[in-house]
């Protein structure tokens, strides 16, 4: 996928259980009305969520997620062209969501989870984003886990699936990558800013890097004093997500579009000012 300007990702989660937004959007009607917003404030492709992937999350049965996920692809497509992804492990679930009108597949386990979703990514020869995680189900953890050089690891297990899919036929032009940030490498702040401060090292694996800071864990204790909770971190995920853009992430993921349009925005400015 080749990117010349970078992308808002906007997330829409049809879920009871997420961390941030679970149980929001309940209705046909709610869920449309929130990717119209999030259309209007300007994000450049939606990713949509049917099974939450956080701390204390449950698993969710695949009749379940399809109920979840399909009808919303079938709506939007029904009043929009916008890039569509759609956040899955599961193989037949990728497949129904491409066949309903889905673009990409966003697999936090990194083809892991599933042995059969190589097959979909190469029958429809579409783009999957590989995302890293400390853990190889779909099922993070609050671990605190160590790390004797976090980018090194990152990009090792990176290395590894992407020859993976090289050798199974898919295209380089079809790989995204995506370093999980928080929970996902650790309970251990520390790491995900350090992930922040050397990006250039992933991105020069030559691929475009999709950045998910959006109200993580991680960014909880930046004040120093009481944690933020949740929803009170909307201005670290803006400062995070512009500071991942200055290290050279391709794509940024956010709950707040129109906050994250603004980040972007902002950035654009700032780049296009320093060629003049």
């Amino acid at each position: 996928m080749k990117l010349t300007r970078p992308i808002l990702i906007g997330i829409l989660n049809v879920t009871p259980d997420s961390f941030s937004d679970g149980g929001e959007l309940q209705t046909p009607e709610a869920i449309l009305t929130r990717v119209r917003e999030m259309i209007s404030q300007g994000a450049d492709w939606i990713d949509i969520g049917g099974e939450s992937s956080g701390p204390r999350s449950v698993a969710v049965p695949l009749e379940i997620e399809l109920q979840r996920v399909i009808p919303v692809i079938e709506a939007i497509r029904n009043e929009s062209a916008i890039c569509l992804s759609v956040d899955t492990y599961k193989s037949e679930v990728a497949r129904q969501a491409i066949r309903a009108g889905a673009n990409i597949i966003n697999d936090i386990t990194a083809l892991r989870g599933d042995s059969q979703m190589i097959s979909v990514i190469k029958e429809f020869q579409v783009p999957v984003i590989l995302m890293y995680s400390k853990d190889p189900t779909a099922r993070t953890t609050t671990t605190l886990k160590d790390y004797e050089d976090v980018i090194l690891t990152i990009k090792s297990f990176f290395e590894e699936r992407i020859q993976l899919l090289l050798n199974e036929g898919v295209s380089s032009e079809n790989i995204l990558l995506d370093p999980g940030m928080g929970y996902f490498i650790s309970g251990i702040a520390r790491y995900s800013f350090q992930i922040l401060r050397r990006l250039s090292e992933l991105t020069a694996l030559g691929y475009p890097l999709v950045i998910g800071t959006s109200r993580k864990s991680f960014l909880a204790g930046v004040s120093g004093g009481n944690p933020l909770p949740i929803q009170e971190r909307e201005i670290p995920t803006v400062v995070s997500s512009v500071l991942a853009l200055r290290e050279g992430a391709s794509l940024i993921r956010v709950h707040h579009v129109g906050y994250g349009r603004l980040a972007i925005d902002t950035f654009n400015a700032f780049m296009d000012a320093s060629s003049l």
